[in-house]
């Protein structure tokens, strides 16, 4: 299959890159143009020596896109967003983190539209931050959607890919939650910590963290590519756990002890908003869509999934 993909530098995007290269479809990797060599190295990764894969280049912010890359190509997965944890929340900072994700998703998409003969899948990002503060109800893909930032976020990414929708391209929506994996997000960025016997639950601990492995996180986003599903589509493992849960099983995989943590320490060092949203913020999500469409999970549980990536 011939497909396009963007954010392919990203956490996913390298792991997804390299399934889809070893399953032996040809890519074409948008890229921002950079006045600095490395820059662009860093942005098109270990794949760009691949012979089934070529650099396309595209410029978001001022609307530019190198159509004629997306002629022959049956999909596109479109990835590209700015890191939603990688610094406080400053009003540039969410400005960046918002536009980052709604001017590519509606140049992808109107792009596309425009075509005489467009791809006939559009696999658009998205997160599990468009539920926000649920507590403990079980979210399927026809949750509500939440009201703090992170949720007007997901709300506006998934409504800039509405050309693509119009046009009568398959679009799904991938709402990734807590993607583990030892190479970047959330594990990586724990792990130091918990191995020091440093780690521990938040707040009451109560509040959900619905998670997915990378393995099929990637997996996930393959299965879509074949699969006649549109719309919204929860990528989480089926069983979320919460805070508390997720604490003790890491610490367990780790063989080390685990503790209660303040809020004030995370707050501080990325501010009130941002350290709630991502460690207070309960949601328990279910990949309903995926499991009645019969894709079946590597890692449906916590404790082998971190077992398998730590051993």
């Amino acid at each position: 299959m011939k497909i396009a993909l963007t954010g392919a530098s990203g956490l996913i995007g390298t792991q997804l890159i390299d399934a889809l290269l070893h399953d032996g479809h040809e890519l074409t990797q948008f890229t921002r143009p950079s006045s600095s060599p490395a820059a662009n190295a860093a942005a098109t990764g270990s794949a760009d020596s691949s012979p089934l894969i070529r650099q396309a280049s595209w410029d978001p912010a001022r609307k530019l896109i190198d159509a004629s890359a997306l002629i022959g190509v049956e999909a596109v997965i479109h990835l590209a967003g700015v890191g939603i944890a990688d610094t406080r929340w400053t009003a540039q900072q969410k400005d960046r983190i918002l536009t980052s994700r709604t001017l590519g998703t509606s140049l992808i998409a109107a792009t596309m539209a425009a075509m005489d003969q467009p791809p006939a899948v559009l696999l658009s990002g998205s997160a599990i931050g468009y539920y926000g503060e649920h507590g403990d109800e079980v979210l399927d893909e026809s949750g509500s959607p939440g009201s703090d930032f992170t949720a007007r976020v997901c709300i506006d990414w998934e409504a800039a890919a509405q050309p693509a929708v119009d046009a009568g391209i398959r679009v799904a929506f991938l709402r990734t939650g807590i993607v583990q994996s030892t190479e970047g997000g959330a594990l990586a960025k724990q792990l130091p910590f918990f191995k020091l016997g440093l780690g521990g639950k938040v707040g009451s601990g109560k509040q959900y963290i619905s998670w997915i492995s990378i393995q099929d996180e990637v997996r996930a986003i393959q299965f879509l590519l074949t699969h006649e599903l549109s719309g919204p589509i929860n990528l989480t493992a089926p069983e979320p756990v919460t805070n508390a849960e997720y604490t003790k099983i890491l610490g367990g995989v780790l063989h080390r002890p685990t503790t209660i943590l303040p809020i004030t320490g995370p707050r501080l060092l990325f501010g009130r908003e941002l350290a709630d949203s991502l460690l207070l913020t309960s949601s328990r999500v279910v990949p309903a869509a995926l499991l009645e469409a019969g894709f079946s999970f590597d890692y449906p549980e916590l404790e082998p999934a971190l077992s398998a990536l730590l051993a």
